[in-house]
């Protein structure tokens, strides 16, 4: 398995909401320019704009952002930052988050988007033990 991926898995996904992994899904399936790659929140997490509202994230930040409601960019990092801390405790390595977070940034964009979106679809079939055809169906209802 890929590094990118384990780390997802093991180190993200466990902390993540359902709310906010279907954010994300959707995002990314939609192509929505408020997904940036490259840096965690726009604006950038600077004291003074600290209490600013978030206009786009990564793929972390996204999903406290759009799927927990979050508002500034104090409150995106700060989500950003305990979710890298969580994973990387849960992987056992300092920095481990990077290796998704690298793969994030880094990756051309089409591609990034249909990986971590088939990546996500798994998570949520595993996570709610559907199987593929339900989730699908699920899907597009709320879609509609």
């Amino acid at each position: 398995m890929e590094s990118w991926r384990m780390v997802w898995r093991e180190g993200f996904v466990p902390m993540l909401s359902t709310a906010s992994l279907r954010a994300l899904l959707e995002a990314l399936r939609s192509d929505d320019g408020r997904l940036t790659q490259g840096s965690t929140t726009t604006p950038p997490p600077l004291m003074c704009v600290q209490d600013w509202p978030v206009e786009g994230a990564c793929a972390v930040g996204f999903c406290g952002w759009q799927g927990e409601g979050l508002e500034t960019v104090g409150e995106v990092e700060e989500f950003f930052a305990q979710a890298c801390y969580e994973a990387d405790k849960r992987l056992g390595e300092p920095a481990a988050c990077r290796w998704f977070l690298n793969w994030f940034d880094d990756t051309p964009r089409d591609e990034m988007r249909a990986l971590l979106a088939e990546e996500i679809e798994h998570n949520l079939r595993e996570r709610l033990a559907l199987p593929e055809e339900t989730l699908a169906s699920i899907q597009e209802s709320s879609a509609a």
